[in-house]
């Protein structure tokens, strides 16, 4: 029988009084013995979540001082420029923050350069794992937290840069108010709910203020809690190397080895933000004056994350609005929710689509690389192309104006690169991708070029070439490739016409393919080369075999 000494000190004390009544010691235990994958890629991830601690550091000494009220006050602060001016309360304590309180200008643009990280580092997050696969079964769930984590992204960001009740944050409301009066039957009413009576409203700024400080924080906290719940349930994704497999991944343990680096890796990332807010001014309130709906200023744009939406806004002909039932339905208004829904759409329903295209039921642990999946990084880079026009287009006016151009010529671009920049970037990524997977293999069947050039006695020249390294074969050669899965029949031996649907997009999408290289492949090549260079003869096997 195991006796328990009990502590004598004051922190052993409440170290048992904590372990009796928690049980600590086997969480950490448990989260302690996580492995971590050790590839870059991984740490994206880790830039989300500390710029989002920095966002809840820095808003709650912002919410010290900023008043959301929309009373009406002349201004008689230091700023000259804007002395009797009229403006709201929310626009003047924003001015205060920016210059009369000690280090408020530095901890406002530290909290709008750390939503800009926050959503930049999300952003390539979620592209790193719609590129390795790594949404694949069991982890759609944790896929769609993401998506609603980047939704929610654009909600803080949105609520947050419109609460000075400047200029520039007015125009955006103002956008926000039409898109939502655009609605067929409920717009109107969900645009006098939001801003409490016809826009402006009278405590529009109040109802943002509870959004961006209490309601949309706690869900984001809340779903970043789920994420890593679920990430310690179904382990990281690990890229393919010696040792590793489905279920057995190959890095460092948190405790104490990712604690550390994380720890350090924070600090970082704080740093670069104190760095960056304290020499690069960012939305410079006082140039713009308090919000005025007769002025629109020319050169605007929101923040990078909401600006793609504007920009398709700027897209659209003024001709799509038509009428149903007497009902106006305004698309080029509407074409902004149009937009997001068909991205946000696609991406939630991706993983499902793929998984029934390819016949797929089986948990994927290994990444993949790109280039194994020549489909699935096609229409990623198609689909990051066509968001970075309707983002160019948000700066249609400013690009006209820095290359000397029509401003419509401008837009017919755009509108040209609309419709034809994804479907280029599909064909040319695949082509691209499928040469690579051929290189590979190639690599792989025949080495490393050395550049050494050797003569056999009866004359004959050949350049010897050197073996791979155990972990480089087996990256190369330890994957699966899409294979199209012909439409099966189902139970009554009959082919439905859902099946057969499958099967024509399955075929279109992935009967181009270049197969792994197989063992007998290797053994082949290698009798027919033999071996030089860095294994020698004792190389003999492919990674997954």
């Amino acid at each position: 029988m195991t006796t328990v000494t009990e502590p004598t000190t004051a922190v052993g004390k409440t170290a048992m009084f904590v372990e009796t009544r928690v049980g600590a010691s086997k969480m950490v235990r448990e989260f302690g013995r996580k492995i971590f994958p050790q590839h870059w890629s991984f740490m994206l991830g880790e830039v989300a979540l500390y710029s989002f601690v920095i966002l809840l550091l820095t808003g709650t000494f912002l919410t010290f001082w900023f008043q959301p009220a929309m009373g009406e006050l002349h201004y008689d602060g230091p700023w000259v420029p804007l002395q009797g001016v009229e403006m709201s309360e929310a626009y003047d304590s924003a001015l205060v923050i920016s210059m009369e309180i000690r280090g408020g200008l530095f901890i406002r643009q530290m909290h709008h350069w750390a939503a800009l990280l926050f959503m930049a580092a999300l952003s390539v997050h979620a592209l790193r794992v719609f590129f390795t696969g790594s949404y694949r079964k069991p982890r759609e769930i944790n896929w769609l937290i993401g998506i609603a984590l980047v939704a929610l992204g654009m909600g803080a960001g949105f609520t947050g840069y419109s609460l000075p009740d400047d200029l520039l944050s007015g125009n955006g409301l103002r956008i926000i108010d039409g898109i939502l009066k655009a609605i067929p039957l409920v717009g109107t009413y969900i645009s006098f709910f939001l801003f409490g009576g016809e826009f402006p409203g009278i405590d529009i700024i109040a109802r943002l203020y509870s959004l961006h400080i209490m309601i949309i924080p706690a869900m984001l906290i809340a779903l970043i809690a789920m994420h890593m719940m679920f990430v310690v349930v179904h382990k990281h994704t690990h890229y393919a190397q010696a040792g590793a497999t489905e279920k057995n991944v190959v890095g460092e343990p948190v405790m104490p080895t990712f604690a550390a680096k994380g720890g350090g890796f924070f600090f970082m990332i704080f740093a670069l933000l104190s760095l960056i807010s304290g020499v690069f001014t960012i939305n410079p309130i006082w140039n713009y004056g308090p919000y005025d709906p007769s002025p629109v200023s020319a050169g605007t744009q929101p923040d990078w994350y909401i600006g793609w939406m504007d920009g398709v806004l700027r897209l659209m002909p003024g001709w799509g609005e038509f009428y149903i039932f007497g009902f106006p339905i305004s698309m080029n208004i509407l074409v902004a929710v149009l937009a997001a829904g068909v991205l946000f759409g696609a991406m939630a329903i991706w993983p499902f689509f793929e998984a029934w295209l390819l016949n797929d039921h089986e948990e994927h642990h290994i990444a993949d690389r790109p280039r194994n999946n020549p489909t699935r990084t096609a229409i990623g880079v198609a689909a990051i192309v066509w968001y970075c026009v309707m983002w160019a287009a948000a700066s249609g006016d400013l690009i006209a104006t820095f290359f000397q151009m029509s401003l419509n010529d401008t837009i017919y671009i755009l509108r040209t690169l609309f419709f034809v920049g994804p479907i280029i970037a599909y064909v040319v990524t695949r082509r691209i991708a499928l040469g690579l997977q051929r290189k590979d293999r190639e690599i792989v069947l025949h080495g490393f070029e050395s550049g050494q050039i050797i003569r056999y006695p009866e004359g004959k020249f050949e350049e010897r070439h050197t073996d791979l390294s155990e972990d480089k074969l087996w990256r190369l050669t330890s994957f699966s490739t899409p294979e199209y899965i012909p439409a099966q029949p189902g139970p009554d031996g009959q082919i439905s016409k859902a099946e057969q649907r499958r099967g024509a997009i399955a075929k279109f999408f992935y009967e181009d393919r270049v197969a792994p290289v197989t063992k007998a492949e290797l053994e082949a090549a290698h009798a027919a080369h033999g071996h030089h260079g860095v294994e020698g003869d004792d190389h003999k096997a492919v990674g997954g075999y």
